[in-house]
């Protein structure tokens, strides 16, 4: 009888967004079932080691409940209470309440430069009379480009380093003025950690231990690394599976970036920080902020468009159109995690799994899934319109993230985390391969879906985008040339002339030595500069291919040592101009097809 009802309950499921129909959260068995039909087969398909869901409605816990093992050597289960997890970009969460509580105090001010409150070092002053603010630190408008590749995320206690070292030596460049565009930046969210140990006096997780751990009770959590013995026994080791077999892996060091991703917490431990914060910032006695400042964190302090959620001072506004959710994701090289909260509905739900299964979980299966299910939003009648072709045709084109690099190697990322936007002959437009249809000026939804995308317009011009939900990913629209389809077209045929120089050098090799010397040396500086670039793609590629698993981690020194490589083809670039001048000049090589190839 019991797997007959969580078949029902599945089955439910499916025909929930046809029906309507929103299953009873209340139900601790519905829930489970839910849950577990979600959870187990990908953990079982897609090897995922363990895993924790929480569910809170109405001051209950309606499920608490461990996947799998916490050591899978040992077969020690997950407790769902007290094994701990990487919560990863969660973590924010506590530094922003940190930086809360000190404005409460007097001792911060959201709107002051923040190079007020840096002693070790200075913020660049690339826009003179614009200094970045604490305001917008919080909701990641600092201007700042993002990085991470080798020094984010470390897997060597023996790289750890004072915060503010890190922060100096690894400061990001000022890509845009303070408030003008959303930016993610874990390197800020450590920065507004700095500037908490700086005006309190006091080491940074040991702040948080004081004033908000051991406030509200949460024993299993901490942002101390490596994690003292009594809570490094009670962690959820990281397994990678390799060659069919689950691999442990060592524990991920974020220390340098602490404020932004070091916690690791319970299930328990964030059923008294869920409960605080549906409780104006108390609980069980001890109070972490005052109710008007959690009103505050949890509010909407600015959106890019007034159809679209935003974020709050740190918090930001799911796109879930059943249930008004804030809360934040987190992720760390193993990790997968969610907590969100809904004030109205009295309702909180936190979610984290490691392993290959976890992103799967996580993004696709359990969490967005869930909230459809038991919070089901109101049904939309839209449809594409040939008539609107013509107007749609401005919104077209390749769209990037502001988060990104655009100074350091990383910054060749910008091409793959690019999202095309194509209009279709039945006046919609395709998103990074979903359907939208319009809904409002400027405002798509997705056809038969609840994801939303709102454009940016700047002098009649089609500027950028940001989906509904994620304000912390605004996106802006890509010059060809920076596109795949420009500049990775451009890569390619580069590299296909290179590859032909190398192939005509071979194959007409006895044809070059019987030439003058004069043309000898033209083509000589023609193959060097074709072997200067094939050997830096060759060695990147061989380099990255061989490091996938550790490049997170650390920069490989055979990656460090082919940058020597780009300054020497920027010479032999200019070089062979020279070279081409001199052709023309002398009337080198055998013809004038031949200078043209040159």
């Amino acid at each position: 009888m019991k797997l007959l009802n969580r078949l029902c309950v599945l089955c439910a499921g499916v025909l929930l967004s046809a029906q309507a129909i929103s299953l009873n959260v209340k139900d601790p068995n519905t829930v489970e079932a839910f849950v577990d039909g979600a959870v187990k087969p990908l953990m079982q398909n897609k090897h995922g080691p363990a895993g924790v869901v929480m569910v809170m409605k109405d001051g209950k816990v309606i499920l608490n409940k461990g996947y799998g093992y916490q050591d899978l050597e040992q077969r020690i289960p997950v407790d769902g209470r007290n094994t701990l997890f990487r919560p990863g970009s969660i973590s924010k969460l506590f530094t922003w309440i940190a930086v809360l509580q000190m404005e409460e105090q007097g001792r911060l001010d959201l709107d002051t430069d923040i190079n007020e409150y840096i002693t070790q070092f200075k913020i660049k002053d690339n826009w003179p009379g614009q200094p970045v603010t604490l305001r917008h630190i919080l909701t990641h408008r600092g201007g700042f480009e993002d990085g991470f590749l080798g020094y984010l995320i470390m897997d060597d206690a023996d790289r750890i380093m004072p915060l503010a070292d890190a922060l100096e030596k690894y400061q990001p460049e000022r890509i845009n003025p303070p408030g003008d565009h959303t930016s993610y930046s874990n390197w800020a969210t450590a920065l507004a950690g700095l500037i908490v140990a700086n005006v309190s006096g006091v080491e940074f997780n040991q702040y948080v231990r004081d004033n908000i751990f051991d406030v509200l009770g949460m024993e299993h959590a901490s942002f101390v690394e490596p994690l003292p013995p009594e809570l490094d026994a009670l962690m959820a080791k990281h397994y990678q599976y390799i060659g069919g077999r689950f691999v442990e892996k060592p524990y991920e060091f974020i220390s340098n970036f602490g404020p932004a991703g070091a916690l690791a917490a319970s299930a328990g431990a964030m059923e008294n920080f869920g409960r605080a914060l549906l409780n104006g910032g108390e609980y069980n006695g001890g109070r972490i902020l005052q109710p008007g400042t959690v009103d505050r964190f949890l509010a909407n302090e600015f959106s890019h468009h007034p159809e679209t959620r935003g974020m709050g001072l740190g918090t930001i506004h799911y796109p879930y159109n059943g249930i008004d959710v804030v809360g934040h994701d987190g992720g760390t090289s193993n990790f997968v995690s969610h907590f969100g909260i809904a004030p109205d509905e009295d309702f909180m739900f936190y979610v984290s799994f490691n392993g290959p299964a976890a992103s799967s979980i996580i993004y696709e299966q359990l969490v967005w899934p869930f909230y459809d299910a038991f919070f089901p939003p109101e049904p939309h009648q839209l449809a594409p319109s040939t008539d609107a072709i013509e107007r749609l045709a401005k919104y077209a084109g390749t769209y990037q993230p502001w988060r990104n690099s655009f100074s350091k190697l990383e910054s060749i990322l910008r091409l793959a985390t690019a999202t095309e936007v194509v209009v279709m002959p039945e006046g919609s437009l395709m998103i990074g391969g979903k359907e939208y249809v319009e809904e409002g000026d400027d405002l798509f939804r997705e056809l038969n879906g609840e994801s939303r995308y709102a454009f940016q317009l700047e002098d009649g011009g089609v500027t950028g985008m940001i989906q509904d939900g994620f304000a912390v990913a605004q996106y802006f629209k890509a010059p060809w040339h920076a596109t795949m389809q420009g500049g990775g077209m451009a890569y390619g045929l580069s590299l296909m002339i290179l590859l032909g120089v190398l192939l005509r050098w071979f194959f007409q090799r006895k044809l070059i030595r019987d030439m003058s010397e004069d043309d000898r040396r033209a083509i000589a500086a023609s193959n060097w500069f074709a072997v200067l670039n094939w050997v830096f793609v060759v060695v990147v590629g061989f380099t990255l291919a061989t490091n996938a698993d550790s490049l997170m981690y650390e920069l490989p020194t055979m990656l460090k040592v082919s940058l020597i490589l780009p300054p020497l083809i920027v010479i032999g670039a200019l070089f062979h101009a020279y070279k081409a001048v001199v052709v023309w000049r002398d009337s080198l090589l055998v013809s004038i097809s031949a200078r043209l190839r040159y």
